[in-house]
Formats: structure tokens, C-alpha cells, sequence
């Protein structure tokens, strides 16, 4: 059974109006009910899909609108599922009544127990794969720690107690900019902005208003860490964040005091030591760290001065890098075939994701193309042109990454797939023919990768189903 508030909380007959039932609305419903809230839910669809998580809330005590999303004429506050735009006729209608509109995560900590400590990364790519490494390190350190957001658990279900009035008591706290957006009084033990790249802008209407979503993460009295290669990241804890909390910079090179870095093969730290100015502790080295990849490296530096943060021993980083699993399609290694390298990295949907897995491979066959998002592919085609053996193009904004690459690498073969190829086998896909095209222009000691550097749902119901089929293509092959 969920804990009951039987004492008056800061909700207690508030007047809320949940907006969206999507994977956060419903425990956002079930916390503000324990709270005294009385809720009223709106959701555009009216579907069999919403029909019967509707029907269970209405149950527990909701009020339930479905199939359109006006606002309550008495409503106090609004509690935003993370992808509802700010110009949303709700959202924009609360604006102007002046009512409070906040997201889950916000209501998250104002719920959450007073002992629980946050530790909170953003950026445009790494997020998940630093959460888990954070909670890895953070378990072998004997923490009662949990990896929560966007990585499985949503937030508010680790706010909760349980039946027995327990909870995690550190929280692993992956956070998107529609999060962020939505949040006002978050406050972070140590908050990691991992970099910043081109995405959501048609959300968030330009880099400039995305950046400083994510900025909002250093906040008064958070520890600030930052990737000393990605500018916007040094700016935004130098501008944004508190200058009475450290700023501690995570890189591949050689770390200076108060930074953690690289020295030979060795992941070593520089700031949370005794002695930062003449001592450093080894974390790790480069072989614990998998797959190897530089992008990858900087996730668990970033991952490590988190932990370090709260005085994580050097050795349960390494333990907890040595126990960590790479999540699937995140530059994983499917299959080598007449002598050529196949790697799924079809998690890589947008172009800084696809740089980073490209930086990581020579000579490459690069399987690329979907919805772009309104991202500009030049600079990425730009900077991987010299490794390029060639490309294999899909998906409706391909014409985008033809016209690249005709300007940034007009040697390199480009072949565009539209569909499975005719007379095809049953049971054959479109990555069949995308795998084939890609085996014709590979030679020996090249590797094939997909790094769509766009998002998958124009063909595919999402990136682990890409991934898949082009794995099931690949293993054809054999």
C-alpha cells in the first residue's frame, strides 16, 4: 500500500490540475491525491489507451477530462507532463490567469524527504548512460542510491515512501530540459551539465532558451561540474550558477587542481582530495570504462565528481564502472562480418550524438538519416568528411544529409534506401536492404555504423526498434 498523509501538507485541498497522462501524469495524480489535492486530469486523447489509466485514477478519486485539455475554471496550480509546450492553449491560459505551472519533477521536491540528497545531470547526450554509471559507483559505495527520470523510475515514485516508509537516500537524477523549464526551487546537492548541442529548439524556440533550461540546474548552493570541453557548459555554471559553490571541470586531458581528467591511462581526481593543489587520487583506468570512446570516458568523469562529491572512496568508482552495463543501442558492438565492423548506435538522434560515435571509429560507413528536428547536420558532416568511406541515407529528412554531404565530402558514395528492396525474402525489412548497400561500400577493417543522428518514428516505432532491425539485418549477413 502507498503511504496516506494523515497530517495537513502544503497540499492538503489545493485545487490541482494535472495536464497529460503520459508516463509521469499518473503518479503525479496518485502522489497529489495522498497529499489532500483534489485533481482534475485533462488529456487530448480519448483513446483505448488512456481510457483505462483514466478510469483507474477516477477511482482513486480524480476527476478525469478526457479528449480535451481546458482549464479548470478553480485551479490553483498545473502540473505539466515534461513535453507539453510552453504555447500550449492550457499552459498559456494558466500563464494568464497567473496560476503557478510547474512539472513532476518540481512537485517531486517539494514532496521529497528531508534526508534524501539529489545528485542531477543534464545535457544534450550522455544523460542516461551518467545516471547509471552515478548509481553503479554510488551501490558499490554501499549507498541506498537510485538512478531516476528519464532512465526508467519516474522521480516521483522515488519521493514516495514505501509500504515500510522507506526510501532511496540518493537519488541518481537524470533531467531534461522540458523538466528543467518546468522547475523553480530544485536544489541540487551537485548537478552536472554535461553539454550542449542543438535539440528541442523547435520546443523551446532557439539554442539560447534551451541552454539556459538546462543552466537552470545550478542552482543556489549546488555544487557546479562541468565538461571543460563543451563552452556552454563552463558558461552556464559560470553565469547561471552559484560562485559561493565549487565549479569543478571534468576532460580528457591532463586535470589541474580542482578538476578530474586523464593522466596516461588513468581516470584521476584533482578535486575532491585533501590536497587538490599537490595530490590526486586514481579513480579508474581507461579499460574499466566500456565501451572505451572519448564521449564515453567524460561520462564517467562527470558521473565520478558526482560521486565524489559526497565522498564516494576512489575504489567504489572503479567498482562501480567495473559493474556497469551499457544500455542497448548506445555504441554497441552487433557483429563482425568479412571483416568489417558492425555497431548499433542507434540511440545517437541528434547530430552531437552522432559526432561523438563517429569521433570514435575510421574508416566508417555511416547509416544516417529520419526527422531531423529542425537541427543543422553541416557542421556534423563537416567534421566526420575525412573519415567517411561512405553513406547510407534514410528516412524523410535524408535529403538534408545528401545535400551535406555533396558540399562537405563530394568523394564519399552516398546510396539512399526508401524501402525493403524489391523481391525481398519474408520476413526481411528495410534494414535489410540499409545493411546490404551498407556491406557493398565496406571494405575490410572499416566499420558500418548506424548513427541516425535524427529521431526514428517516421519509420520505425521508436530508436531500440531501428536498433534491433538492423542488428536482425546484420546477423542475415552472416
Amino acid at each position: 500500500m502507498p503511504h496516506h498523509s494523515t497530517t495537513s501538507t502544503p497540499f492538503t485541498g489545493l485545487r490541482v490540475c494535472v495536464a497529460g497522462l503520459g508516463v509521469s501524469g499518473p503518479p503525479v495524480v496518485r502522489l497529489l491525491l495522498e497529499h489532500g489535492a483534489r485533481v482534475t486530469v485533462v488529456d487530448g486523447r480519448d483513446d483505448d489507451t488512456v481510457r483505462p489509466v483514466a478510469a483507474e485514477l477516477a477511482a482513486a478519486g480524480a476527476e478525469v477530462v478526457l479528449g480535451a485539455t481546458p482549464l479548470p475554471d478553480a485551479c490553483d496550480l498545473v502540473v505539466t507532463s515534461p513535453g507539453w509546450r510552453p504555447d500550449s492553449p492550457l499552459l498559456v491560459a494558466a500563464a494568464e490567469a497567473g496560476t503557478e505551472v510547474i512539472g513532476d519533477v518540481e512537485l517531486a521536491w517539494r514532496v521529497k524527504p528531508a534526508d534524501q540528497l539529489w545528485l542531477a545531470v543534464t545535457g544534450t547526450n550522455g544523460k542516461t548512460t551518467t545516471v547509471r554509471m552515478l548509481e553503479a559507483m554510488l551501490r558499490a559505495d554501499g549507498r541506498d542510491a537510485l538512478a531516476v527520470g528519464n532512465v526508467g523510475t519516474p522521480v516521483i515514485d522515488a519521493v514516495r515512501p514505501d509500504a515500510d516508509g522507506r526510501h532511496p537516500r540518493v537519488l541518481a537524477v537524470e533531467l531534461s530540459s522540458f523538466q528543467l523549464h518546468w522547475s523553480s526551487s530544485l536544489r541540487p546537492h551537485a548537478a552536472a551539465v554535461l553539454n550542449i548541442a542543438p535539440d528541442h529548439l523547435d520546443w523551446h524556440g532557439g539554442l539560447e532558451p534551451y541552454a539556459r533550461a538546462k543552466g537552470t540546474v545550478f542552482a543556489p548552493g549546488t555544487v557546479r561540474i562541468v565538461n571543460l570541453a563543451d563552452p556552454w557548459s563552463v558558461r552556464l555554471a559560470e553565469e547561471d550558477g552559484d560562485p559561493h559553490t565549487p565549479l569543478v571541470g571534468f576532460g580528457l586531458r591532463t586535470p589541474r587542481p580542482g578538476e578530474l581528467g586523464v593522466v596516461e591511462d588513468l581516470l584521476v581526481d584533482r578535486a575532491f582530495t585533501e590536497d587538490p593543489a599537490s595530490g590526486a587520487e586514481e579513480l579508474a583506468t581507461l579499460a574499466d570504462v566500456r565501451p572505451p570512446a572519448p564521449h564515453n570516458v567524460a561520462n564517467a568523469l562527470a558521473a565520478a565528481a558526482l560521486a565524489r562529491s559526497i565522498g564516494v572512496a576512489p575504489a567504489s568508482v572503479r567498482a562501480g564502472l567495473a559493474a556497469f552495463a551499457p544500455e542497448p543501442h548506445r555504441i554497441a558492438y552487433v557483429a563482425s562480418v568479412a571483416g568489417v565492423d558492425y555497431v548499433d548506435d542507434s540511440k545517437a538522434t541528434n547530430p552531437h550524438a552522432a559526432a561523438a560515435s563517429l569521433g570514435a571509429y575510421e574508416p566508417v560507413v555511416w547509416i544516417a538519416g529520419g526527422l531531423l528536428k529542425g537541427a543543422d547536420v553541416d557542421d556534423l558532416v563537416a567534421s566526420a568528411a575525412a573519415r567517411l568511406r561512405g553513406a547510407v541515407l534514410i528516412g524523410a529528412d535524408r535529403a538534408r544529409l545528401r545535400d551535406a554531404l555533396a558540399e562537405h565530402a563530394p568523394g564519399v558514395p552516398v546510396v539512399e534506401v526508401e524501402g525493403p528492396a524489391a523481391g525481398a525474402p519474408e520476413g526481411h525489412t528495410v534494414m535489410d536492404a540499409v545493411v546490404a548497400a551498407a556491406a557493398d561500400l565496406a571494405r575490410e577493417g572499416d566499420t558500418v555504423l548506424l548513427a541516425p543522428a535524427a529521431a526514428s518514428m517516421d519509420m520505425f516505432a521508436n530508436y531500440p526498434e531501428r536498433g534491433r532491425l538492423f542488428a536482425e539485418a546484420v546477423h542475415r549477413l552472416d
